[in-house]
């Protein structure tokens, strides 16, 4: 908005500039007639003196024309004298202030303008520097004399700026007063002019020329008190804390809001220029609605950048550069990078672009939505009634299919445990359970991969081919911890609140995406890039598993162990998924059924014809459970395997 008024000020200043240009040219014509009148009746009044010094061959009865011409020329050179003064008066009321106001105001104007945009080019230079900070320590010392010299080409660019906004103000005045003040003097120029030789113009005149004089005087008393005004301030603004123009200042302890559903700022936007290389680029960002939009310096309105819905944003290294995150979109595509200017920032956006990505701006009141969303994350890790307490929905994790009769019995519902039952208080969390993708690549590019588990591609394909179940999803690892019981899924839900919580409380935004294959023997983490297993769960030993009520995308599952010294281990395993967490749970449970049924021919037979299968033989999940809003996703954007 400010460099939008200030293109409508500098617009203004260009026509009058034009303007100003060619009324003096005007008023210099008017000048340059006048001094050519004096010049002529001058040379007129000599003209007529000379008549006597002409030597004519019949001058008989030239001593009366002689003394007419001379008075005639004492006419004419008293009519010169009146000239000169007025071409004079000209000169100094008329020509110079308008010759005046276009050196001195919008000369300065001009200087004023180059001074800004130098200011500005030297902020953005130093801007682009400070944003090629490494995050490394021994850099400290760098990193400070970057962060003065940011903030001293800031307070230059302020500087420059307050200077020329009230030069830009004072011009709205200056050019009324210059518009008004030559014909002011013109005018009374030739009033005396003309009454002095004529008394052509009555006393009437004199009120008019008064009243525009004291216009002129109340004009010129606006502009000396807006210029105090404007000199307070500038003062005022110029006294602030030097924090203000540092940035990150505050990186030790920012005041971050998590509940924005809304947010705007410059961002650096990552853009690919070849392979290998890359550039950033310094923009202007803003929510609208569930849309990122971004605007470029001196246009005139944003345009899209991203669809935020349903969207996920991390954290992430790139080029050594701090406050990055990535913004995926929801089939898992990664969409764009961008760097924050401060922790603050940083923290902001991604909390909000989260709050955006869940529709809350959809709501009523998408502000206490969103303050519920993140109080519901913020609660401490101390024991509370859990997630499910509120729900009497049965999942397919708390039903048992009766092989015998092909019913579902809901199985019986433990009560309700006190969360230090569930899960040990000060319980550790570990939120990365794989290794980065980049250490299984291999280093030759042209042999066969390597197995880092110590599993061949063979046999994962044999394993692959003799399952009867086979369903990928797209999942992120939140976090995994131990518990005490996996009698009940509300086990699940406690470990779901107390991940978030720590995720929320520590600031933890990386999450490491993988592919679940669910199959009819074992859960696998693959890498995405890879397709190396990271790490596999057999099916018999998944004891609970259910998906968040209110989050749709959370699933959580407990792994039942049992340790070399006859000691046993439960493990609660959170992700979010790209997809319903019901679908995974239902895969999961089909698998367990297909393991039930393996052990019977006969009820294996009645599974594979309540269930459809693929060409190949294999079990099919239908997508009728999908969303509430009835939407219907192609099976190939899951059940790849």
């Amino acid at each position: 908005m400010t460099r939008s008024l200030l293109s409508v000020f500098e617009e203004d200043a260009g026509t009058l500039t034009e303007y100003t240009n060619q009324l003096l040219q005007a008023m210099q014509r008017v000048y340059g007639a006048q001094n050519e009148m004096c010049l002529a009746t001058q040379q007129l009044s000599k003209q007529l003196l000379a008549y006597e010094k002409q030597h004519f061959a019949l001058g008989k009865g030239d001593e009366e024309v002689i003394s007419t011409l001379h008075y005639f020329s004492k006419v004419v050179d008293e009519l010169n004298i009146l000239h000169s003064e007025l071409a004079k008066q000209l000169a100094d009321t008329m020509v110079l202030p308008i010759i005046q106001f276009r050196e001195k105001d919008l000369t300065e104007v001009s200087t004023l303008k180059d001074l800004f945009g130098l200011a500005s080019n030297e902020h953005d230079v130093s801007m682009a520097k400070y944003s090629r900070l490494p995050k490394r320590k021994e850099n400290e010392k760098l990193k400070a004399e970057v962060a003065k010299e940011v903030a001293n080409a800031r307070r230059k660019q302020h500087l420059s700026s307050l200077q020329y906004y009230c030069a830009l103000n004072a011009l709205q005045y200056r050019k009324r007063v210059a518009m008004m003040e030559p014909m002011l003097g013109y005018t009374r120029g030739q009033i005396n002019f003309f009454k002095k030789g004529a008394e052509m113009f009555s006393k009437r005149m004199d009120s008019f020329l008064s009243s525009v004089s004291d216009m002129v005087q109340s004009i010129q008393g606006e502009l000396d008190a807006e210029a105090e005004k404007m000199r307070v301030s500038q003062q005022d603004l110029i006294a602030v804390n030097e924090s203000v123009y540092t940035p990150d200042s505050d990186v030790t302890s920012p005041a971050i809001n998590r509940n924005l559903i809304q947010k705007a700022g410059y961002l650096n936007l990552r853009n690919k220029t070849g392979l290998v290389t890359t550039t950033w680029e310094r923009l202007y960002f803003f929510t609208q609605g569930g849309n990122l939009m971004c605007q470029p310096r001196g246009a005139v309105a944003g345009g899209l950048i991203q669809d935020l819905d349903n969207c996920s944003v991390m954290a992430v290294d790139c080029e050594d550069r701090r406050y990055c995150f990535q913004i995926t979109t929801p089939t898992g595509k990664a969409g764009i990078t961008l760097q924050a200017e401060s922790k603050k920032e940083y923290e902001e956006w991604i909390c909000a672009i989260n709050n955006i990505s869940r529709q809350i701006y959809l709501t009523d009141n998408p502000e206490a939505a969103a303050i519920k969303l993140n109080q519901t994350a913020l609660q401490a890790v101390t024991p509370i009634t859990s997630f499910g307490k509120k729900h009497e929905v049965h999942h397919p994790s708390q039903n048992v299919r009766n092989m015998e009769n092909d019913k579902i019995i809901p199985s019986e519902s433990a009560g309700i445990q006190d969360s230090t039952q569930l899960i040990a208080p000060g319980t550790p969390i570990q939120f990365d359970i794989v290794l980065p993708a980049t250490e299984f690549l291999d280093q030759n590019r042209g042999g066969r991969r390597a197995n880092p588990f110590g599993e061949s591609e063979d046999s994962s394909k044999d394993e692959e081919e003799d399952s009867l179940l086979q369903q990928m999803f797209v999942v992120r690892f939140l976090g995994s911890m131990a518990v005490q019981s996996d009698e009940t899924s509300e086990v699940i839900y406690e470990a779901m609140r107390q991940v978030l919580a720590a995720r929320a409380i520590h600031n933890i935004f990386r999450m490491t995406e993988s592919h679940l294959m669910v199959t009819s023997k074992n859960l696998r983490l693959i890498d995405p890039q890879t397709q190396v297993t990271r790490t596999s769960f057999e099916l018999a030993t998944v004891t609970q598993f259910a998906a968040h009520q209110d989050n749709r995308r959370l699933i959580g599952f407990v792994v039942h162990l049992s340790e070399t010294l006859g000691e046993e281990s439960m493990s609660a395993y959170i992700f979010e998924s790209n997809t319903e967490g019901e679908k995974i749970c239902y895969a999961i449970s089909l698998g367990k059924e297909i393991i039930e049924a393996q052990k019977d021919p006969e009820a294996l037979a009645q599974l594979m014809k309540s269930v459809p299968l693929t060409n190949d033989g294999k079990f099919m999940l239908l997508n009728d459970q999908s969303e509430e809003d009835g939407t219907i996703h192609e099976e190939g954007e899951e059940s790849e395997a």
